[in-house]
């Protein structure tokens, strides 16, 4: 699942001379957020992509007992 994402859902903000860039898995609900200069939106998508890869292998890693685990709120 980590290596072949099908889909992927990006969202991207602008904040100031910065973008925030979220690459979400559909499937999964997990979201991977990184931020940079105005001027890298197409290297920014592909930082948070592979970012959003580590993160899905990662869980895969995981031992069962311990996913769901994760800090934050899932809304």
């Amino acid at each position: 699942m980590a290596g072949n994402l099908d889909e992927v859902l990006y969202e991207i903000t602008r904040s100031g001379n910065s973008l925030r860039v979220s690459a979400i898995d559909p499937l999964s609900n997990t979201e991977a957020t990184v931020t940079g200069p105005l001027t890298s939106r197409e290297q920014l998508k592909i930082i948070a992509r592979r970012k959003l890869q580590f993160l899905l292998a990662k869980d895969e890693n995981t031992p069962a007992s311990r996913r769901g685990r994760r800090r934050g709120i899932l809304a």
